[in-house]
C-alpha cells in the first residue's frame, strides 16, 4: 500500500494541467489502484492512498501525472505495510 502526497511546487501552471491531472486521477481509481484521492489542507497540494501495485508501478504510475510531469507537484511515494486494519479495511492486509 502507498500513500502519495503532491505538494505545490509551482500553482500558476495548474489550471492549464487541471484536465489532464484529472484523467488521470480517474484512470487510477478505473483501474482499482486508487482507493482514495483528496486535497492536502489548506492548500498544500494533494494525496493519493493506493494499492495492489508495486512500488515499480506506482512510481510509474506517478511520473504519468501532467502535473508531476510539468513541475506543478512534487511528489513522495510512502510505502506501507499494514499490520493492523479495521475490518472494513482488512483488504489492505492481504
Amino acid at each position: 500500500m502507498f500513500v502519495i502526497t503532491l505538494r505545490f511546487a509551482d500553482k500558476t501552471k495548474a489550471p492549464q494541467f487541471m484536465d489532464g491531472h484529472n484523467a488521470w486521477i480517474k484512470s487510477g481509481f478505473d483501474d482499482g489502484v486508487f482507493l482514495l484521492a483528496g486535497s492536502l489542507q489548506p492548500n498544500g497540494g494533494g494525496a493519493i492512498l493506493a494499492h495492489n501495485v508495486s512500488l515499480d508501478a506506482i512510481e510509474a504510475r506517478v511520473q504519468d501525472d501532467p502535473f508531476v510531469a510539468e513541475g506543478i507537484v512534487s511528489a513522495e511515494i510512502l510505502a506501507i505495510t499494514p499490520g493492523r486494519a479495521d475490518e472494513r479495511l482488512a483488504f489492505l492486509k492481504a
